[in-house]
Order: C-alpha cells, then structure tokens, then sequence
C-alpha cells in the first residue's frame, strides 16, 4: 500500500533574494556549462556597451586573468554610488544584489539597449565565488566586493576568492580606495565564477569572444574594443574599432563574389504599448506609452547558393529571428514577386511564383532595430517578441528595395538587373529540381526496385544495427563483399570523384548518377526535406583509400552529406573507415605462428619497428604498404577494417555548424584564391612520402 504524504504550508520554500538564482541557475543563464559561462561575461559586457549605445563611453577592455577570472572595464558615466532612496542602500549594491533593479526601466538613463531584464549584474554576482566593482566618479574611485552575491570585505592586498571574508552591515557605505583626475569616469568588474555551480569543464572561449567583439565593434561604430588574453605564456591582444557599422559588417560576412554593391536601408517608425507604469501610490497601473523602432538594414547579394543573414535588437544577437526578421523575410519575398511580376517577359520568369529559398539565395545581410524596452522570449534574448517590429521593418524594407529594384540610374540598374536575373534564375532552378525528383519517383514506382542494381544489400532489416559502406571502386567492393557480414553490412560502390555540391545547384547534384544513387540508397531525402527517421541505415561508414586521391573522394562524400543530409552528420551516423597503411609480419623461430600488426601512420611503423629490434624480433621484409582497399585480401579488410570487434572508425561531427560552413566553403568553394592561400600555407607541413607519386 502506498504510504501518504503530507503536504502543507510548512513544506513551501521561500526563497530570498539572490539564493534563488544561486538555486536554480539555469533559468537565468540557460546552463551551467561553457555556454551559460559565457552568457555571465555577455551580461557584464552588454552593460559596458549600453554606455556606449546611449554615448557616454568609446572604450571597452576585456581581460582574461590567469586565475580564470575576468575584467571588463569602460569609461562611461560609473555606476551611481549615491544612496537609493527607497532602499536606503548604495546604487551600487542595489545593481549587484537586486534582482530586477537598474537605470533600465524607463527612468530616462538609457533608451535602446540590451539589457533590460534587471538581472544581469544580479545574476552574475550571485554565482561569483568573487566579485570587485570598481567605479570612477565625481573624483574618486569607488570599491565594492562580494562573495556569492553577498557585499562584504576580502583580506590580503593580492585578489583572490579563497581569502577571508568578513561580511558587511546592511546599508554600509561603498568605500573610496583612490582620487581620480577631473572628469575621468567610468567603471571596472572583474569576478571568478563559482565553480560549486559551473561544471568542472566550464571555460571561457577566448574564440567567441574574440567573435563577439568584433559583432559589437561592427554593430557600434567607433566603439574600440580590447580582448585580451593573459592564460597562455604569451599574453594574446586583439583590438576592434571599425567606423563602417553594419555596411562594413556585411561585407566582412561575405565570402562570395558580389552580385550588387553593400544596400543600406534605414527607416523608423512610431507605434502604441500598453505597459504597466507604478505610480505615486505604489501601485501598478496599464498605461499607453509611445514607442519609436529604428530600422538600420545592410545587405548584399553575391554569387553563392547559401544566405548569411544576422539579426540584432538593441545590438543583442537574436540567432532564432523574430519579429524583425519575420517582417524582413516576408518584405523582400514580396517585393521581388512584385517587381518579378511586373518584368516577367523581360526575365523570362513564366507565371511561376518566387519562394524565400529564391530571394534569399546569396544573400548577406545584417538587419538590426532599437527599441525601448523590446520583449525578447525567455532572458537568452535568442528571439524579439515585440509585435509591432514587424510591420516597421516590412514597410521600411518594401520601400527601399522598390526603389534599388526600380532604379534608373545606370549603375544601380544594371545591379538590380544581375540581382533580379540571379533571383529568377534560383526559381527556375528549384522547379527544375522539383521536376527531375517528381519524374525519377514515378520512374522509380514503375520499376521492380527502387535500388541501384550495383547496391549489395544486407539481409538485416533493422535500421539500428545495420550498416552501409561505401566503397571506392568495383575492386574494392569485390574484396568488401567477401569480408562483409551479409547479414547487416551492405556496400555501395562509387566510380571516381562525385560531384562538387559546394558548386553545384540542386538539378545539377540530382543529375549525377553517383549522388542521386547515394541519396536513393539512404532513402530519407535531401535538403529540408530530409527526414532522419526515414533513413534505410544506422551507419554510413566512408571506406576509401588511404591516399591522397581517397582523402579526396571522402571530403566530396562529407560535402554532399553535409549539403543534403546534415542530419545524418549531426546524429553522429557517418563515420570514416580507417585502413592500415602497413602490415608486419613478425617471424618466430620454431613451430611458433608468425605475428601480424598492422599501422596506420609512418610515425607508428617507425616506433614498432625500434621496439622489434630492441626485443631482438626479425620481421619479413619488405614490408607491405597498402596503397588501397583493393590489395587487401578478405581476411585483411574484415580483420583490419570492417569486423566491429577490431576496426577503428572515426566518427564525423558537426560541432560548430557555423564554422563548418566555413571550412567546406573554403574547401570546396567556387572561391579559388582563399583556397590557393590554404593549400600554400598548408604544404609546408605535407610528407612528400605520402603523395603517390
């Protein structure tokens, strides 16, 4: 019988103050990973750029201690020092230990900016094993420390978070450590994190940063920014500063040839909140309050296939959109079927109907609004809800796109032209595509198998456990069929280098008789219509030789699945085969069997080579190197490559999508010269030994 519970009023948990962010963290920084580490910093770091946006600061340094804490430092206006009436406590304390409490919230200290949730500060001290706030003003220099959100005193002259504490009495005064000269201001924290909360492996990303700051720096023209990392030997600085804005941030992003030059569209407009205002009384009351959206929009199309497009509010990234970006993406789609519609004979674009995907193609944009106090979607600010913001950045968008669209001055025309007939041409595309995938389904339904007759199939019929190698070359495949086990493993042999995707549109990837195999034989798609649990294997194993042409033959295999099958990657379901690339045969004398090892780089052939003859063991010579697949024989390849018992698989992942973006952009980009400047640089540290030559 189950036992009853009790349950009433003495059971609750009143939580006070800052112990509720110290118990239950991840509602206000997401996690306590990395991730929310760096969220912490962010919070610090977008106060110093409020100072900036609302111009009373051009300076800000951020400095990586070697004893894992972190100085952000600026010179704006400082943090009040005075009393707070109400509270009876230092502005000061109140930032630090307050929740929801700040010069934020319509006070008229700030209009557009970040932080507008009262709980950065806050929030960061509270999960600081240490926290010193230094503040210049009015002539001094003003110092505050706490420990784990609580305001107090540290002994010793050397910072540090494991020394004695003493507490403050409630309402003590901020203590004056310095004089500063006349009209010097600004403010300096620098916090350890507590490592009770953060997980063991909690670091902060001197590469995101580093990225951060040069988004802000961009975002905030002739704000100067310095990072600057002391953790390693070397003490590593960068400084950004860059007056262009968002125009010059646009063209940074592009990594294609441009179609037309960098588009600057700026506008506003006013609109209606209901808000709820305290009043003299106390209470809370809904009033009407005017707002005013800034829309600043740079953007550019370019050859490419993919769009960049980056979105801000108040200078805080919003990387899942929102309202802005529903009401930039639906302007554009509608301004060029408009413009498409009224020059259709001229672009030869038919009575077909433009898509996102068709405009979108190419572009780079950086669209950014400031609005008082925007409502984001949970405090990671990833999405802007304010409604209205919507149909501002619609209007301003349809209007300046109409009028670069329509233009008829001869240069912007003869963009508008190249930009217009990319467009058309991207629909034309895509209902090609559409075409060859419809007619190859009906060809495929009247046939008695869907499947390439090369596929051999294994007899398993259960996704986990089974397994799809594919192999290079009909030499190959007939060694793998006879190393296989029939009973899970089936094998799809490639002819030579497939197709580009990077490079290629979608009809012509589908036209290739070596990827539409691979995309049938996977049976899930491609693109966005990609369904994971609709794929025919657990595991995609590249098994290609172990030379440079098979190097090269793998990367065109990753860049198609990287292109139409991400999911595949991301569910870490593709994996590399890894040969040997020796085989040593170890002779004992006697009746005893000889030994077999085999290696997979000169480095280990060299070391275990040294360690036979230090044992006094003889081995055959010469000894066997495999140039490819095809000169194992069965036993080999099973034992060495294919048994699940004793191969090795590397498996690919997609850790940072964005950079991986990068990385096969450069690669395998229809951009020669960044890749020339690659192969270059790269080639002084290639093993002449290894190219067949």
């Amino acid at each position: 019988m189950a036992q009853r519970s009790e349950y009433d009023a003495r059971h609750l948990s009143v939580l006070e103050g800052l112990e509720a962010v110290r118990k239950r963290p991840g509602m206000y920084i997401g996690s306590t990973d990395s991730r929310g580490l760096m969220h912490c910093l962010w919070e610090i770091i977008d106060n110093s750029v409020d100072e900036a946006l609302a111009g009373h600061a051009s300076t800000i340094s951020v400095v990586l201690h070697p004893d894992d804490s972190v100085e952000v430092s600026d010179d704006g206006r400082g943090i009040p020092v005075d009393v707070e009436p109400r509270t009876g406590l230092s502005g000061l304390e109140v930032i630090f230990t307050k929740l929801h409490a700040g010069g934020k919230f319509g006070g008229g200290s700030y209009n557009a900016v970040g932080g507008l949730h009262g709980v950065g500060a806050s929030v960061v001290n509270a999960l600081s094993a240490r926290l010193d706030a230094r503040v210049t003003r009015g002539g001094k220099v003003h110092q505050m420390s706490f420990r784990r959100g609580e305001p107090g005193t540290f002994a010793g002259s050397r910072p540090s978070p494991e020394a004695e504490f003493s507490p403050a009495e409630q309402g003590s005064p901020v203590e004056v450590v310095g004089k500063a000269r006349r009209g010097v201001t600004g403010t300096s924290i620098r916090y350890w994190a507590d490592r009770h909360i953060f997980t063991p492996d909690a670091r902060f990303d001197d590469e995101e940063l580093t990225n951060r700051a040069r988004q802000t720096a961009f975002l905030v023209p002739g704000l100067r920014i310095t990072v600057r990392d002391e953790r390693g030997e070397e003490p590593v600085e960068e400084v950004f500063q860059y007056d262009g804005g968002i125009g010059e941030f646009a063209d940074f992003l592009a990594g294609d040839s441009p179609v037309t030059d960098i588009w600057r569209f700026q506008g506003h407009g006013g609109f209606t909140e209901r808000v709820p205002v305290i009043g003299d009384d106390g209470q809370s009351h809904m009033q009407d309050v005017q707002r005013d959206c800034e829309v600043d929009i740079a953007l550019r199309w370019g050859t490419g296939y993919d769009p960049t497009v980056r979105s801000f509010v108040n200078i805080i990234a919003t990387p899942k959109g929102g309202t802005h970006m529903s009401g930039f993406e639906q302007a554009v789609l509608k301004t060029f079927r408009k413009v498409v519609a009224d020059n259709a004979r001229k672009l030869k674009a038919g009575n077909d109907k433009l898509e996102k995907d068709d405009v979108l193609a190419g572009l780079t944009a950086v669209v950014t609004v400031r609005i008082a106090e925007p409502q984001f979607e949970g405090q990671t600010k990833e999405i802007l809800g304010t409604p209205a913001a919507k149909q501002i950045v619609s209007k301003v968008v349809e209007k300046e796109l109409t009028q670069r669209l329509t233009a008829t001055r001869r240069t912007e025309k003869q963009q508008a032209n190249a930009v217009l007939e990319k467009v058309v041409s991207e629909m034309k595309s895509r209902i090609s595509a559409r075409m060859h995938k419809e007619t190859q389904r009906r060809k495929n339904a009247l046939e008695n198998s869907s499947m390439p007759a090369k596929l051999v199939e294994c007899r398993s019929k259960e996704v986990e456990s089974s397994e799809l190698f594919i192999v290079e070359g009909d030499s190959a495949l007939g060694t793998a069929k006879l190393a296989r086990s029939s009973d899970y493993q089936a094998l799809l042999p490639i002819r030579g280098k497939i197709l580009n995707v990077q490079k290629a549109s979608v009809s012509d990837m589908l036209s290739n008789a070596e990827c539409a195999a691979l995309l049938q034989v996977i049976g899930a798609g491609s693109g966005r219509s990609f369904d994971l649990e609709a794929a025919r294997y657990g595991k995609v194993v590249l098994m290609t030789d172990a030379d440079v042409d098979g190097a090269h033959i793998r990367t065109l295999l990753l860049t198609l699945f990287f292109r139409y099958m991400r999911p595949m990657v991301e569910e870490g379901r593709v994996f590399a085969a890894v040969p040997p690339l020796h085989r040593v045969e170890v002779i004992h004398p006697g009746r005893k069997a000889n030994e077999v090892h085999y290696t997979y780089s000169e480095a280990e052939l060299t070391t275990m080579l040294a360690d036979l003859e230090a044992k006094g063991l003889r081995y055959k010579e010469p000894i066997q190197r495999y140039k490819g697949l095809g000169e194992m024989d069965a036993d080999q390849l099973s034992e060495t490559t294919m048994d699940p018992a004793r191969r090795s698989l590397r498996r690919i992942r997609i850790e940072d999508a964005e950079a991986a973006e990068r990385v096969f952009d450069l690669l395998m980009g229809s951009v020669v010269a960044p890749r020339k400047d690659f192969i270059i640089e790269g080639s002084k540290a290639l093993d002449l030994e290894r190219l067949d030559v």
